[in-house]
């Protein structure tokens, strides 16, 4: 290993206490050597995504967080409601270290001729614990970027691409041609619409304010329509019955959007099957719930016939069932194009102490659209 490693790095972990609330901590934890197909990376840049905050917090209260440890190693705490802490009784009294994804520099390397060939490469890692100054992996958890591409380019290399890729891919594997995504003006709906747009894909975009129109019409988007209007649900069939969408990737949840969609999509369907039918179209129309920016109940009004469905999609689960091979090509893509179809943007850059700070935790836990943050666990 580099004398340049240290034999202790930082890393952030939360536990959830019997005592009904959830600490946030910063502790020193050994930095491990690497074995024969590892490598050890040096975190660069690493970005908080809504999975990220669900595991910190827990479902935690986060408007009465309390901060408190040392200057050195700070921590912070927030209750959890009674109902919630009987949801986590797995977790309690488990010290976790989170983060899905991030990028950084290979410092060590295990002697395989693999492990060595990522020596001083800068690379986008998964595998979890990425709040940390440095994460050992296998090289089959790395991805290496095209020469010039830095730590904090890379650093949202995986979830948000490799979910907009997969949602297309799934696409075409279900015998649908064009989407609905809601939320579209986030980070991951704006990767969506340069990718649907260089594959030519077309998409249909939920918006939830009318500012955020104009934000993806900037960036050619076709059809945008916003849930907050009068009009949205005319807005949202026509724009269906333009593309023949009859799949949606839903990332708000509760409330009633996934059902407008569903019955948009009927609306549409129907107006190329004349005559009343009393089980409405045979067309399939299928709605995959991937987010809960809405924590509701699902509303569903069923006013689309029959033909239908309604679930849950998740990347991790999305990519085995596509194989690995897909898997491959979809992440050597992600990788190849990070600083442009899958570029990220973010609202504000931390420190990993600088995370536990309230007012930071007041901004990022709200995973609102614009309010992305990039943690850097080596600052410099």
């Amino acid at each position: 290993m580099s004398s340049e490693v240290p034999a202790e790095g930082l890393q952030l972990r939360s536990t959830v206490e019997a005592e009904g609330r959830v600490v946030l901590a910063l502790v020193r934890a050994p930095v491990p050597r690497p074995k024969d197909d590892e490598v050890l990376v040096r975190i660069g840049a690493s970005p908080i995504n809504p999975s990220d905050v669900g595991v910190l917090f827990a479902g935690a209260d986060v408007g009465q967080a309390r901060a408190g440890g040392t200057a050195e190693l700070p921590s912070v705490s927030a209750p959890l409601a009674p109902e919630r802490l009987r949801a986590l009784a797995g977790r309690i009294g488990q010290a976790m270290p989170v983060g899905n994804e991030g990028a950084g520099v290979v410092v060590a390397a295990g002697p395989a001729p693999q492990a060595q060939a990522l020596l001083g490469r800068v690379v986008g890692v998964i595998g979890g614990e990425m709040y940390s100054q440095y994460r050992c992996v296998k090289v089959a958890q790395c991805e290496p970027f095209p020469p010039g591409v830095s730590a904090t380019e890379g650093a949202s290399w995986f979830v948000n691409p490799l979910t907009a890729l997969g949602m297309v891919e799934t696409m075409g594997r279900e015998g649908h041609r064009a989407l609905v995504h809601t939320a579209a003006a986030s980070n991951l709906g704006q990767m969506l619409v340069r990718l649907c747009r260089a594959d030519g894909v077309p998409l249909v975009n939920v918006v939830r304010r009318p500012e955020q129109v104009s934000v993806l019409s900037g960036l050619g988007a076709t059809h945008v329509v916003d849930s907050s209007q009068p009009g949205f649900r005319q807005a949202l069939t026509e724009a269906i019955a333009q593309t023949g969408a009859t799949l949606a990737f839903d990332a708000v949840g509760g409330g009633t959007l996934a059902g407008e969609i569903l019955g948009a999509m009927e609306a549409a369907a129907a107006r190329g099957q004349p005559g009343y039918r009393r089980y409405g179209t045979t067309v399939h129309k299928q709605v995959y719930l991937y987010g809960s920016l809405d924590p509701g109940p699902v509303v569903l009004d069923r006013s689309w016939g029959m033909a239908w469905g309604i679930g849950g999609w998740l990347v991790w689960p999305a990519l085995e069932k596509l194989g690995p091979e897909t898997a491959s090509r979809l992440r050597a893509r992600a990788a190849a194009e990070v600083t442009t179809t899958f570029a990220s943007h973010y609202s504000r850059e931390v420190s990993l102490s600088e995370m536990l700070r309230p007012e930071a935790i007041a901004a990022y836990a709200r995973a609102a659209t614009g309010s992305k943050y990039l943690v850097r666990p080596n600052p410099g």
